[in-house]
């Protein structure tokens, strides 16, 4: 045991001697899949060996979550988590790992808040029109969402616990369908990511009611946030992070910290968040960990309250 040691502290200070593989819980070609493949390029610079990013999709990110989870400890099988996979879906399934005990923070890479929207000929020009005409006909109005148990779908559920109204969830089968209706005005009101909402919102294909985020967005300046419109504290983002699996030596999770801090801090990889309209998220990997136990503890109490659990 005595001489293992040494050799293992050895192997980690050699990090990285082959490629690293960088889990997506998601389909190729949506905002996380573009974000990983921007990672894996920088990180493979910094660390001099190539950085591949596998699309592991399916089981609202548990199937790719779960792969990482079981990978062996030794840094090179990285996830790009998500909101979805360490706090919604775990509240909700049985997803197989625990996504505090079961993963090592890397470092938080950056957020997109929603947008509550409506279609322009909609009546609703605040969220006090919305939470006014619920309480006027308890139970009457519609939101859409990407589907049961996503974030958008658990948006609506905070605010209708939050305002005391009562809102009827269409889920659909992703957020685009369920977008093309709200423009359409099948639906009338929908949590959508600032992603894909603001080019919308800017053709005047939508209406911008509030934003999900603590501060107004760079994005939609003159929209307010739900906080600031009588919801204090009120917070829904679709957060990125990258995670290893837990046990990971000491000095390789170093290694990977430092790699991914100077990427955060590189001009080329906020012009690559913006674009697709996201913020670089620059706390500490402590904070964001204390960040994180808030997101699990939030989104659980979110679940029991709306009884979506299957656990």
């Amino acid at each position: 045991m005595l001489l293992a040691a040494p050799a293992g502290q050895a192997a980690a200070q050699d990090f990285p001697v082959r490629s690293i593989t960088l889990v997506v819980p998601y389909p190729a070609g949506g905002s996380a899949d573009i974000l990983a493949r921007a990672i894996g390029q920088k990180l493979g610079e910094k660390l001099g060996q190539p950085v591949v990013v596998e699309n592991k999709g399916g089981a609202g990110t548990a199937i790719g979550a779960h792969f990482a989870a079981q990978a062996p400890a030794d840094g090179y099988t990285l996830l790009l988590g998500t909101v979805s996979s360490h706090a919604i879906n775990p509240a909700i399934n049985k997803v197989g790992y625990d996504p505090i005990r079961d993963f090592a923070l890397v470092a938080p890479v950056a957020s997109t808040p929603f947008v509550l929207v409506t279609p322009p000929g909609s009546p609703f020009h605040t969220l006090a029109d919305v939470i006014a005409a619920a309480q006027k006909q308890p139970g009457t109005l519609d939101y859409a969402s990407a589907g049961p148990g996503t974030s958008n779908h658990l948006a609506g559920e905070m605010l209708a616990n939050a305002a005391g109204i009562r809102l009827v969830h269409v889920p659909y089968r992703g957020s685009a369908p369920a977008l093309v209706d709200v423009m359409a005005g099948h639906v009338p009101l929908m949590f959508d990511l600032q992603t894909t909402s603001v080019p919308h919102i800017r053709e005047g294909k939508l209406r911008a009611l509030a934003v999900t985020s603590l501060q107004r967005s760079a994005l939609l300046p003159d929209v307010p946030t739900v906080a600031e419109s009588g919801m204090p504290g009120f917070e829904v983002s679709a957060w990125f992070a990258v995670f290893v699996p837990a046990k990971v030596p000491a000095p390789v999770l170093q290694r990977l910290r430092g790699a991914m801090a100077a990427i955060m801090k590189s001009d080329d990889m906020e012009q690559k968040l913006r674009q697709i309209g996201a913020a670089p998220d620059l706390r500490s990997p402590d904070e964001f960990a204390a960040y994180l136990e808030a997101e699990v503890a939030k989104y659980t109490g979110v679940v029991k309250a709306a009884g979506l659990t299957s656990r």
